[in-house]
């Protein structure tokens, strides 16, 4: 199928013979040699009204507000669960920038120095219009908050372009702050404050933290759950990215959130030093976890540029996940961006469908289409749990935002995904082309 015969102010009515993801359809899902028949979805004021197994081809009087698909893929809206737009598309202005998590910290501090509001605007901003090309509707931002002051001007900027962004992508916004800023009970519940008075402005805002073995501090753990908890305030945190098989956040926060009953949504990315543990105790943390109800992220295009680097020595470890035991378990897993031509990693473009490209082979996901692509569409998995959103992807009532990937099939998905038409609210966009 070729694009560019889609109209491109075409307002669509009926879709038909899409290909959907099993995951996305119900159990009872007809199929035709073994893999799950066309699909057909009527749209009804910009949102999903109904979707049911292909029937015969319209007639030649109902076509003109229908779109053919002939088979090929369709996926909902894309959620970028894990991003650094205050960091993002800084590389290019740096100089060299030595191996691993922590040199690339050390370079991404001398570069801040000198931002100004305009210049976090300006590249966030590029971002921002790079996710809503590649079909982005949902995206998380962590922004670093290093002092314990007041908020720092990119949280103010990403706060506004929150709200100037919000008819086209949900914008929201982590603080990155390190767990020893929490050391103090009474500079937690400060912290947690200025958040709160964020997310009553502009809705989004979450309390994050870097949880590592170089910071590592029960103590200041403690008051950053106890400070979330007092503000009503959901949690969003960097945790154990590293290859230290001894790290203890992951587990000591699936404890703590049983503990306490915590009751707000809690998402641990990265989680990399899972892969180090010993199987019976990385599969106890993730019983834990999965108790707790909470939701990881695992980063592939990053981890694979900071874990295991060492100059002039090709790496041994992956850094990912164990993406495999948390769904055994039926813990929501996403696969994010995080940094993009930044320090911590030179790639990315603000469009998921990179990252799972390199996760899949990284993770050995497969099949990919129809069971690992649920990674980039479910917004739910990281939505408040106070307000969660009314409607699931591919729901009845759930908006008509949709990705169709023109070239692509669902045996070697996700290859010759960058050809892919997007429709908004049932409205076919211009299609997207990858720059050359």
């Amino acid at each position: 199928m070729n694009p560019m015969q889609f109209d491109q102010t075409q307002s669509v009515k009926v879709i038909q013979r899409a290909r959907l993801p099993q995951w996305a359809l119900p159990k009872d899902w007809p199929k035709h040699l073994g893999h799950p028949q066309l699909a057909d979805l009527q749209i009804e004021h910009g949102k999903i009204a109904r979707i049911s197994p292909q029937v015969e081809a319209l007639d030649s009087t109902s076509q003109a507000q229908s779109l053919d698909l002939e088979g090929a893929l369709l996926l909902p809206s894309l959620v970028d669960a894990h991003t650094h737009l205050d960091k993002t598309l800084t590389l290019s202005r740096m100089g060299p920038v030595g191996p691993g998590l922590l040199n690339a910290i050390q370079a991404m501090m001398h570069d801040r120095a000198a931002w100004t509001p305009d210049d976090v605007k300006q590249r966030a901003s590029q971002a921002l219009g790079m996710a809503w090309s590649a079909g982005v509707t949902h995206i998380r931002s962590h922004c670093d908050c290093w002092e314990p002051g007041q908020m720092p001007l990119a949280w103010r900027v990403l706060e506004e372009l929150s709200q100037s962004w919000m008819d086209r992508i949900r914008l929201e916004r982590v603080a990155l702050i390190p767990l020893t800023l929490f050391k103090n009970k009474d500079d937690a519940l400060f912290l947690a404050q200025n958040v709160k008075a964020s997310q009553n402005r502009v809705p989004g805002a979450m309390l994050g933290g870097f949880i590592h073995s170089s910071n590592w501090d029960a103590e200041a753990l403690e008051n950053l759950l106890f400070a979330a908890q007092t503000h009503e305030l959901d949690l969003d945190l960097h945790v154990d990215e590293e290859l230290n098989a001894h790290a203890q956040g992951l587990k000591v926060i699936a404890k703590r959130v049983l503990e306490t009953g915590f009751s707000g949504r809690v998402v641990c990315g990265h989680t990399c030093a899972l892969s180090q543990m010993p199987e019976d105790e990385s599969h106890h943390t993730l019983d834990q976890v999965a108790k707790a109800g909470i939701t990881l992220v695992t980063l592939p295009i990053t981890n694979l540029f900071l874990q295991d680097a060492q100059t002039d020595r090709t790496p041994r470890m992956r850094g990912m996940t164990l993406i495999k035991e948390a769904r055994a378990r039926g813990i929501p897993v996403l696969i994010a961006s995080d940094n993009v031509q930044d320090p911590f990693c030179a790639m990315g473009s603000y469009d998921p469908m990179e990252a799972f490209s390199v996760g899949v082979p990284m993770g050995q996901l497969s099949p990919a289409f129809d069971e690992w692509s649920e990674l980039l569409c479910r917004p739910e998995w990281i939505h408040s749990k106070i307000s969660p959103p009314p409607h699931m992807p591919f729901g009845v009532g759930a908006p008509a935002d949709l990705i169709c990937f023109t070239q692509a099939n669902a045996t070697g998905f996700p290859s010759q995904t960058h050809a892919r038409q997007i429709i908004r609210a049932g409205i076919l966009s211009p299609s997207w082309e990858p720059k050359t």
